[in-house]
């Protein structure tokens, strides 16, 4: 989702032959919370403020597509599973799953979870939630994303069946049936998103568009929302209502829209600001001397790109797209420029990443010479000349900028390309991505789940987050072919080769694998550098007395 040296598989995966059924749960009855090591002493005021990177483009957990408005709903809202601060699955409202068949998943709900109006949460809600997530209606740039593994969830994302026809039903008010498309070994993991949580009908029905204000909003997360500002902040308190509020400990979670990184470190040194979203570029070991006790940084599985829109006139050509591609010396950018442990990437799949093998291209071992002359070659072909200008979008942020300048200096320098550089706030570039309105822009992906498929569906024809508007039919129909199988070798096959397939045609241009440098104030526990996605959920973390 969305907008990072060990990777971690998330869940346990297996075939259908190998187990015909089996239960997956906790082995304590309650989904992770905050966890306080013993002799740890608490600070009398709980109350955490952190930095999101900027403001959201919604509450709405059916809208959600960035990694900021995932931190939000994840503390309002808790889906059938969830996944703690160590990236692990587990129960969420469901106490227990089982895998009923290689197609139908059984989720049994806990009687004690509510609403913040401490209504019961049913299974009628989350079929209710689901079934709005995915009705074109509702317009959410997930719907086809996730609905494709539910069974006829492409076609009700398309409009050509009825919400009800979608894979999933209450059999009673506390057990939800979900049926998938094909087999789908990570469920439990891809439930757990924010997408698939529960909606209070009511609360829609009554305020339409603005039941996501302060006020309206009824939640089941383990916070419920105060206050929202737009670009200023978002305050949630704990809940009442939360069935494991005895082990939520912050009392009071304050989320910053800062998208300046040296206005968000500022902050921090003043104490301002708990954690920060992400260091600027270049600073990590100035930061990490300063601040032996609280920097941090892992890599997760994300990857850093740019988009192509491979509808515009230049780059709709092949040649020119990997041209562009060839020249960027990513080591480089990774050591000097970013300078932060990110590695260089050379494909769509991070390294990491299940259900498939990284690829990488050829000329990746070439000199860079030999490169840059190939480069030029092509674009010769392709007819475009020397001080040819290109249009960039990206989202305000030192950090996008310098990496912009970097990018930029390279085609000048290698081959006389100019490259002009438009910066905005992150929603809008979140709507002229979608629109194809820009010719390269700035694009960033952490995985939803540990699986290929949730990078392949970047690169994927007809997919709500292909902003490049590029399409394979043969490779598309082989993750089609891999999503049918149960066969988990022959499945990781079609999908790298499917990749391999996509990658030629140069869709995008892949750069770095994320890593996430930030500063976290060490009195703030449960902060896990074992998350591979950067999913920290405010209901795991503390404050230590200091």
């Amino acid at each position: 989702m969305k907008l990072f040296a060990v990777p971690h598989a998330l869940i346990q995966r297996t075939t259908f032959a190998t187990a015909a059924a089996f239960v997956l749960a906790a082995a304590a009855s309650h989904a992770s919370a905050a966890t306080v090591p013993s002799g740890v002493t608490l600070a009398a005021k709980q109350e955490l403020v952190r930095n999101n990177g900027s403001e959201t483009e919604t509450l709405d957990p059916a809208l959600v597509e960035s990694v900021g408005a995932y931190n939000l709903t994840t503390d309002l809202f808790e889906s059938l599973t969830a996944t703690n601060n160590d990236g692990a699955v587990v129960p969420g409202v469901a106490e227990k799953w089982e895998q009923k068949d290689a197609t139908t998943w059984i989720f049994h709900l806990r009687r004690s979870a509510r609403w913040s109006n401490g209504e019961a949460v049913t299974a009628n809600d989350f079929v209710y939630g689901i079934q709005r997530f995915v009705d074109p209606k509702t317009a959410s740039s997930y719907a086809n994303v996730f609905g494709v593994f539910l069974l006829n969830g492409a076609d009700v994302a398309a409009g050509k069946k009825p919400v009800s026809a979608l894979g999933v039903r209450a059999i009673d008010a506390s057990t939800v049936e979900v049926k998938t498309a094909g087999p789908v070994p990570f469920m439990p993991e891809l439930m757990s998103n924010p997408n698939f949580a529960p909606v209070h009908r009511a609360s829609v029905e009554k305020f339409g568009k603005d039941w996501t204000k302060p006020g309206n909003l009824v939640s089941n997360g383990a916070f419920q929302l105060k206050d929202w500002q737009v670009n200023s902040k978002i305050v949630m308190t704990k809940s009442p209502d939360y069935w494991d509020r005895a082990n939520v400990q912050l009392t009071q979670v304050t989320y910053l829209p800062i998208e300046d990184e040296n206005t968000d470190v500022k902050m921090f040194q003043s104490g301002e600001n708990d954690m920060t979203y992400q260091m600027p570029t270049g600073t990590y070991a100035k930061y990490s001397q300063q601040f032996p006790k609280d920097a941090r940084n892992s890599l997760i599985l994300g990857t850093r790109y740019y988009s192509f829109n491979n509808r515009d006139p230049l780059l709709k050509d092949v040649r020119v797209r990997k041209a562009l591609s060839m020249v960027i010396d990513r080591d480089l950018l990774a050591q000097r420029v970013t300078a932060d442990g990110q590695v260089p990437l050379y494909g769509a799949l991070p390294k990491g990443v299940v259900g498939a093998d990284v690829t990488t291209y050829e000329w990746a071992a070439w000199p860079m010479a030999r490169r840059v002359e190939e480069a030029k070659k092509l674009l010769e072909q392709a007819g475009v000349k020397p001080g040819t200008k290109l249009r960039f979008a990206m989202n305000t942020s030192d950090y996008n900028k310098k990496m912009a300048i970097f990018i930029a200096s390279e085609w000048k320098s290698k081959l006389g390309l100019t490259m002009d550089i438009e910066s905005m706030e992150f929603k809008v570039l979140l709507k002229k991505r979608h629109a194809g309105d820009y010719q390269i822009a700035r694009n960033g992906w952490v995985a939803d789940y540990n699986d290929a498929t949730t990078f392949l569906q970047l690169v994927g024809c007809g997919s709500d987050q292909n902003d490049n508007f590029n399409c394979n039919p043969k490779a598309d129909a082989l993750v089609k072919e891999a999503s049918q199988t149960t066969d988990q070798t022959k499945r990781a096959q079609l999908q790298t080769q499917a990749a391999k397939m996509i990658m030629d045609d140069y869709p995008m241009l892949p750069l770095l694998q994320y890593g996430l440098p930030r500063l976290v104030k060490s009195y703030v526990g449960g902060y896990s550098l074992k998350n591979p996605m950067d999913r920290y959920h405010s209901k795991e973390l503390y404050i230590v007395k200091h």
